[in-house]
């Protein structure tokens, strides 16, 4: 078996990260409430200096179980087109609050107006809950009125980790497609027996004793077989009726085989989807660009991507 290693770049962010967080208790083990108390401050120093915007909007959208907080984040550029980026965190922590920066950094890059939400968070609200909010945002979104209705087309839906999940069962719900999609180191299958959670079962950063209760608060075992949980579950004809998708993974995550799975099943069905693995870093670095080079080149891939599916649209 290959020993995974972090780059030099990477390894630099990890030891900060330890000297920072010594002591720290891992959030998985403390009470929701505490857990997501320990998730805001341990990300609050990912969202510093955050890029400037033309205009940052609250809405909120009309959701199954009360109003669903939103952000609208314009870039100075005219928009190309509208992306709904919903955050991760085991489906249970973060916030629009927690990715923001992410969620601004992207804007800049894919030149386009990208609307964050907060969702019904785990293991108090499990599936279909936050789903069920998702939806309701993206309704929203496609709508001919309501608060969200002034926003333009081309749209995308994206996502990080958790996030990644149900963007992806977004996609294949029952709902006005997207007309692409930017998945970022997903969550597609409850498998913790694939190589990565093999290969990455200690971590650092997310480890798979973490996912296995992340799963736990989300899905119980007996609705982890419907595609809108575990999409790698799809069958062939839903997977080809997606629109344009880019996939990408953190070589040093117990998720990478998720992505390495679906990429593999998407090019099988002959589907021309973009895939790239980010060598050397680990869960999350996405949120990582005040620090982390490669977390920067992430979004400006994502954001290439998006203008070239927008492109294609025209």
């Amino acid at each position: 078996m290959t020993l995974l290693r972090p780059s030099d770049d990477m390894q630099i962010v990890l030891d900060h990260l330890m000297r920072e967080d010594a002591g720290l208790p891992d959030p998985s083990l403390l009470t929701p409430i505490e857990g997501r108390k320990l998730s805001v401050r341990s990300n609050e120093r990912w969202n510093k200096n955050p890029p400037e915007m033309a205009e940052v909007r609250e809405v909120f959208v009309d959701g199954l179980a009360g109003p669903i907080a939103c952000r609208v984040l314009t870039p100075k550029c005219k928009p190309r087109g509208t992306i709904l980026f919903i955050h991760g965190g085991g489906w249970a922590y973060c916030s629009m609050d927690t990715h923001e920066r992410c969620a601004r950094v992207l804007a800049n890059e894919a030149q386009a107006t990208v609307v964050l939400c907060d969702y019904r968070l785990a293991p108090e609200n499990p599936y279909p809950a936050g789903l069920d909010d998702c939806s309701s945002v993206w309704s929203a979104l496609t709508s001919t009125s309501g608060p969200l209705s002034e926003l333009t087309g081309p749209f995308a839906v994206s996502g990080d980790s958790a996030g990644a999940n149900l963007a992806m069962a977004l996609l294949l719900g029952r709902f006005t497609k997207p007309d692409c999609a930017l998945l970022f180191y997903g969550v597609y299958e409850a498998d913790f027996n694939s190589p990565s959670y093999i290969e990455c079962e200690h971590g650092p950063g997310l480890t798979r004793a973490k996912m296995m209760r992340y799963w736990d608060w989300y899905a119980a075992q007996g609705v982890r077989s419907d595609p809108q949980v575990s999409p790698l579950l799809a069958e062939d004809a839903a997977l080809m009726a997606l629109p344009p998708l880019y996939l990408n993974a953190a070589e040093l995550d117990p998720l990478r085989s998720d992505s390495e799975r679906l990429y593999a099943r998407l090019s099988g069905l002959g589907r021309n989807d973009q895939f790239r693995i980010h060598r050397g870093v680990v869960h999350g670095f996405m949120q990582m660009t005040l620090m982390l080079e490669e977390a920067c080149l992430a979004l400006a891939d994502a954001g290439a991507a998006f203008r070239s599916f927008t492109d294609e649209a025209d």
